[in-house]
């Protein structure tokens, strides 16, 4: 058992680019309750997981080299999707910050306006900018470019980690199969973030998939994740002559899944606008109809009774290129059909990447997965850590060889809350001696609050019916 867990330590510690030894600031907690090494089940956690599992078998064969080398060539993949593809809003964000330093204004204003301008939101920008003035206040010391990087890395990460950040699936005592129900309007990317994320459970999750095609609104949708279907070779219902709106071939779907013991059923909606109110209806039909079709229990008539815990997700997709203008209709979605979490998609191409953290924020809501590239690869597990790090050009994530970085700046921010937690308590037993220790004009706060110690780096980047539907099944690898 000692030698298991030191093994599992060592994962925890390659991953994460840091060593057992340096401690993390108590004040974050992690991530995830995993390392993305184990990416996207984490739910599994109990059963083993997949990854966790290889390793395990090669330690046991004596080839522990080779399951290190395959757990640190995930966890490369991982921090260089997320350098690339926060590349163009990590190098206006520190281009910005760079000129805080060189200035001659009010420092504090300046950067919140900095912030406001990478669409973080004013919450969070004045959170930041809070904090880094208590820094200051009644001490004598200057804050350095670490220290700023700290207070901003350690808020983005707190704001962004939620308890219900994975992919929620069904339990197996259910007997019943997992219902993603997929939003967006048009463009925002849901037909290729359904194509991305089926092919991913299949491949990774060794699960048994199911398209429901009930975009039956535009033109084209259904052969889209036609296509999409075929290059993740999972199977699709699609419209047909007896099933043709939207409820009616996702109970279709529904009665193929159960019958066919799929293991997900992934729901494709018609794009919509938050003020058409006769689709946000059919979407609120559609949810009602997963829920009675999946009832668990029936009432005192015999009727089924409504399974709230059903669709296991309701995912909204939105492009980060949108920033805070997708706001408005996410909380319009979320009041009309009750949203469980967030999908941002071309990250990539947007210099719009600090969106997440106000979209997210605002909404109350986990951000599950991001878009990182047009690759079938390229959607990945949402991580607060490698997300704010890929942001601010920290460590691995952020395009730079510091691999213990985003430590040392947790262990500083950990350092700076202490010593203004002992401040504040000097000043309860003896305000006077307080303010005389502290020597410095209180009113000044505002003034000279950063010391420049080191240049930013921009860290370029690289760039039910079974009759009544139409449910085509793909042939698979074995």
């Amino acid at each position: 058992m000692k030698t298991s867990t030191t093994l599992v330590s060592l994962v925890v510690c390659l991953t994460h680019g840091f060593v057992p030894s340096q401690p993390r600031s108590s004040s974050l907690s992690p991530s995830t309750e995993l390392p993305m090494v184990f990416d996207f089940f984490k739910k599994r956690s109990e059963e083993g997981l997949d990854q966790l599992s290889r390793f395990s078998d090669a330690a046991s064969k004596g080839e522990l080299g080779k399951g290190l080398a395959d757990l640190a060539s995930y966890t490369r993949e991982s921090n260089e999707a997320f350098a690339t593809g926060l590349a163009k809003s990590r190098n206006r964000l520190l281009s910005d910050l760079e000129g805080l330093f060189t200035g001659s204004g009010d420092i504090l204003e300046d950067l919140q306006d900095i912030l406001l301008q990478a669409d973080l939101g004013m919450m969070t920008s004045e959170d930041i900018v809070e904090e880094v003035k208590s820094f200051r206040e009644g001490s004598t010391k200057f804050l350095s470019r670490d220290d700023l990087k700290s207070v901003m890395r350690g808020k983005l990460i707190e704001i962004l980690e939620f308890r219900n950040s994975t992919i929620r699936f069904a339990e197996d005592n259910e007997a019943i199969p997992t219902v993603l129900f997929i939003l967006g309007a048009n463009g925002m990317g849901k037909t290729t973030t359904i194509g991305k994320l089926a092919y991913r459970l299949r491949n990774e999750g060794e699960q048994k998939v199911l398209l429901a095609a009930c975009d039956t609104f535009r033109a084209g949708a259904v052969d889209q994740l036609k296509q999409w279907a075929d290059r993740a070779e999972v199977d699709i219902c699609e419209p047909s002559e007896n099933a043709k709106s939207p409820a009616a071939v996702l109970y279709s779907a529904l009665e193929t899944a159960i019958a066919g013991g799929y293991d997900t059923l992934l729901v494709d909606t018609s794009g919509r606008l938050s003020n058409n109110d006769a689709l946000t209806a059919e979407l609120v039909k559609m949810k009602k109809v997963i829920q009675k079709r999946l009832s668990m229990q029936r009432d005192e008539n015999d009727k089924p009774v409504l399974n709230q815990d059903v669709p296991h997700e309701s995912l909204l997709v939105l492009d980060a290129a949108q920033g805070r203008m997708a706001l408005d209709s996410a909380k319009v979605w979320n009041k009309e059909v009750g949203l469980t979490g967030l999908v941002l998609t071309k990250l990539d191409g947007s210099a719009r990447g600090g969106s997440v953290v106000s979209i997210s924020r605002e909404l109350d809501l986990p951000v599950k997965l991001i878009g990182v590239g047009e690759g079938i690869n390229d959607l990945r597990d949402f991580e607060p850590e490698r997300f704010a790090d890929g942001l601010l050009g920290i460590g691995a994530a952020g395009g730079t060889s510091s691999a213990n970085e985003g430590t040392f700046l947790a262990a500083r921010l950990e350092g700076l809350r202490k010593e203004r937690s002992e401040r504040a308590a000097i000043k309860v037993e003896d305000p006077k001696k307080s303010e005389t220790s502290a020597g410095i004009d209180t009113s000044a706060v505002n003034k000279a609050v950063i010391q420049a110690t080191a240049p930013l780096s921009t860290n370029p980047g690289s760039s039910k019916n079974r009759k009544k539907s139409k449910c085509k099944k793909n042939k698979r690898k074995r």
